[in-house]
């Protein structure tokens, strides 16, 4: 992950806060603004071991309740509207639904799959919106896990359809960065393992001068280019019968279940 000190930074949903607290001690950025979906009380509750007080007592601005699907919750921002170069989410992950009922009243509709999907959508269209400045890069960071379920949100495929961000590229997340960073399980005071992180890059504008450093950073994946599978991330073919029998495979056919799943989701969303 590239961060320029002189940048503008949001962080939303830091569970503990640990990744806020690493940007400050590490990158020392010009402006950081932290948030957690969790409440104050819950996090002191929920994270022996968080950043809440230490932040507050170094001055940095931190938003708790924060559900970066409510637009009520960005426009909170109030003076720090359209301020920000970068907003960054870090491994996010719905929450587990608590008992067999609850899960069923959530998935009767549509799939886990869709509504991590439709919480990283709604995480850039909204970024777009109320927090980054039109003067500035208005960078959307997502770091996620390059293994299943994660991978197969097609972060860098369908994920901004509808969206004026554009995917730019992606660059590995080296945790040895962020000091003191700890990759919390999104529902208990847990660490989890930093499993193959890669940050995806997201942002209505093309990579130009003032971002030239990120710029050269940036990678796209082979299977995004002719010949492969860019859903299973198979690649290349070594013949049409290769691509045929990949495209009538199981696993390629419930690849595109998911999109067609993804699909509704936003015939519905923009409805």
């Amino acid at each position: 992950m590239y961060l320029d000190p002189d940048w503008r930074i949001l962080t939303v949903g830091d569970g503990d806060l640990s990744f806020s607290s690493a940007i400050h001690n590490n990158v020392k950025p010009r402006t950081l603004v932290a948030s957690t979906y969790d409440d104050a009380i819950t996090i002191e509750q929920k994270y022996q071991d968080n950043a809440l007080n230490d932040l507050k007592a170094q001055n940095v601005a931190v938003l708790n309740s924060f559900d970066v699907t409510n637009p009520a919750c960005w426009q909170t921002l109030s003076a720090n509207q359209h301020s920000f170069d970068v907003v960054i989410f870090q491994f996010p992950l719905i929450p587990a639904f608590v008992g067999r009922e609850a899960f069923e009243n959530n998935t009767r509709q549509t799939s886990m799959n869709v509504l991590n999907r439709a919480l990283l959508h709604q995480f850039i269209k909204y970024a777009n919106e109320y927090a980054l400045n039109p003067d500035g890069p208005m960078l959307c960071y997502i770091t996620s896990k390059d293994v299943k379920p994660y991978r197969e949100w097609n972060i860098e495929g369908s994920l901004n359809n509808g969206l004026t961000a554009n995917y730019l590229g992606q660059i590995p997340f080296d945790i040895s960065h962020f000091e003191g960073y700890k990759i919390r399980n999104v529902d208990r005071d847990k660490h989890v393992k930093d499993t193959s992180g890669i940050t995806y890059v997201f942002s209505p504008k093309g990579i130009d001068a003032h971002i030239s450093e990120l710029s050269s950073r940036l990678t796209k994946p082979a299977y995004l280019t002719p010949n492969h599978c860019p859903l299973c991330r198979v690649g290349p073919y070594m013949a049409i019968e290769d691509e045929n029998k990949h495209l009538n495979a199981k696993k390629h056919q419930q690849m595109l279940h998911l999109e067609s799943d993804w699909q509704q989701w936003l015939n519905e969303f923009y409805s």
